[in-house]
């Protein structure tokens, strides 16, 4: 059993980065080791020792973008988190946990009615809990939604951090859908989430997937692992891709209707070349995020008798499914994920911002 520290080694989020109000010059942020206090754990609280933590997109966002946080700086980033629990609820120290991205209440009337994972007070680490983040050594949580990790073979439990949100959303994403067995799919980048979403429909029993993204390699990677058709969108019109999609579709004698398209990409031509591609009674999931506005006509949902959804975060309920997927090989979990040091966060951050990586990057604690 690991020993319960007096304090939490963190690396905490001082300041995001801003614009100079008067020069529109770009001012850095700062994330800086430290240490914080290790609380008083409440009834149904407990400690989890952090194994690793993954950087996500949502980080990027509050580091990079501007998006604002619950709890204003300083406080200490990170939602995808896998660990050990070390104190608290006796039922729970000693085992390997994944700790899910968004807790809900389970009091209001979201999560009475089976839609919790967009609870109104819902908890999120490394963002409205606090202080407290994954990229620490320890981080304090409520033990009612953790998911526990019983049997993960080789995988290594630092890596299982990215079933906290990058494994996890995109099934929310197929349940917002209603994907049914047989449906025909798209998934518009195929990036961090795209690539276990491509995967997790084929093995939710979908039709057909079709990968679309501007990197070649990510998509003859997604030839591999469940896509069965690949369109590479750089540099053409939404009317050349739609050819493309025709074509495939007239070969396999597959329907133009009833198709799902879940963009993933969060980029403004990644939605705005999903939305061109709803046609009649499909359906389509806006997975990514991007801080920008598109331009469409929803009477085009009329005539179409076709619907637009959004979708947030994983129920927690949802998280041993995800977790069997990838312990049973029906996700090629291992390829798409790399672990480094905790310490390069500053350069981890940095790097996965000029360019998503085409392996997530947990961040392993080395206090």
């Amino acid at each position: 059993m690991a020993d319960i520290p007096d304090k939490i080694q963190t690396w905490q989020m001082v300041k995001p980065f801003t614009k100079d109000k008067e020069t529109g010059a770009v001012v850095p942020g700062k994330i800086e080791k430290t240490e914080v206090d290790v609380p008083q754990l409440k009834s149904g609280e407990v400690l989890v020792e952090v194994a690793g933590c993954g950087v996500c997109h949502t980080d990027l966002g509050y580091f990079y973008d501007g998006v604002p946080t619950v709890n204003k700086p300083p406080l200490t980033l990170g939602h995808e988190i896998s660990g050990t629990v070390v104190a608290g609820d006796s039922k729970w120290v000693g085992k390997e946990v994944i700790i899910p991205a968004v807790m809900p209440c389970r009091q209001c009337t979201l999560c009475k009615t089976g839609l919790g994972n967009r609870c109104l007070a819902q908890k999120m680490p490394g963002n409205s809990m606090g202080i407290y983040g994954g990229f620490s050594s320890h981080i304090p949580v409520p033990s009612i939604d953790l998911c526990e990790v019983k049997d993960r073979g080789d995988i290594p439990l630092s890596h299982l951090a990215v079933v906290a949100d990058a494994a996890t959303t995109p099934f929310q994403a197929a349940k917002r859908a209603n994907l049914q067995y047989g449906d025909n799919t798209i998934v518009i980048g195929v990036g961090g989430v795209g690539q276990y979403l491509v995967q997790e429909l084929k093995a939710l029993g979908a039709g057909r997937v079709i990968a679309i993204d501007i990197n070649e390699e990510r998509l003859e990677t997604m030839l591999k692992n469940g896509a069965d058709f690949a369109v590479n969108s750089s540099g053409k019109t939404a009317r050349e891709i739609s050819g493309e999609i025709k074509a495939f579709r007239k070969k396999d004698g597959l329907a133009s209707t009833g198709w799902k398209i879940f963009e993933v990409s969060g980029s403004k031509p990644g939605q705005e070349l999903a939305l061109s591609l709803l046609s009649f009674t499909g359906t389509l999931v806006i997975v990514g995020y991007g801080p920008h506005k598109v331009e469409y006509s929803v009477s085009r949902l009329m005539a179409f008798n076709a619907e637009i959804k959004g979708t947030w975060g994983c129920l927690p309920e949802y998280y041993p499914a995800v977790l069997s997927m990838i312990t049973k090989g029906k996700i090629n979990f291992s390829d798409f994920v790399q672990t480094r040091p905790m310490s390069t966060i500053n350069a981890s951050f940095e790097e996965a911002h000029k360019k998503s990586p085409d392996r997530r990057i947990v961040l392993v604690p080395d206090f």
